[in-house]
């Protein structure tokens, strides 16, 4: 494979997004659409030390993130996840946005429910550049 061909198959490779969610529906549902957005895999967790376990085994390109979880909650995982492995970006996606404003640490917002496009728009804004 000629050498830029296999620089574009790396970056590529290298959009892993980590789903913090206790809704599998609505888990599913963003991982479909960033799927279409180029994100090549995926960890879907459903509490906050989930989360951080899984961050720490397979580090993310981009975090999104409910507020509320089954335990926990998405701001203190991500703000632990950032704690250990740097900044990340991260799109909270929560039907209780009061609660993250402002997010410590600051991603950006979008309230349930979504629509695809808004999920597009704050993945494009987020993602590393390929």
């Amino acid at each position: 494979m000629p050498a830029a061909l296999t620089e574009i198959a790396r970056s590529h490779d290298m959009c892993h997004v980590l789903t913090i969610e206790d809704e599998p529906l609505v888990a599913m549902t963003i991982q479909d659409i960033l799927a279409s957005e180029g994100a090549t895999s995926f960890e879907i967790v459903d509490t906050e030390e989930a989360a951080v376990s899984a961050a720490a085994a397979h580090a993310p390109s981009v975090i999104t993130s409910d507020v509320k979880l089954l335990e926990g909650t998405g701001p203190r995982a991500v703000a632990e996840i950032h704690r250990r492995l740097g900044p990340i970006p991260v799109i909270f996606i929560t039907g209780t946005p009061e609660e993250c404003s402002p997010c410590n640490p600051p991603g950006l917002i979008i309230p349930k429910p979504f629509t695809v496009q808004a999920i597009i728009a704050a993945f494009r804004e987020s993602a590393p550049s390929n």
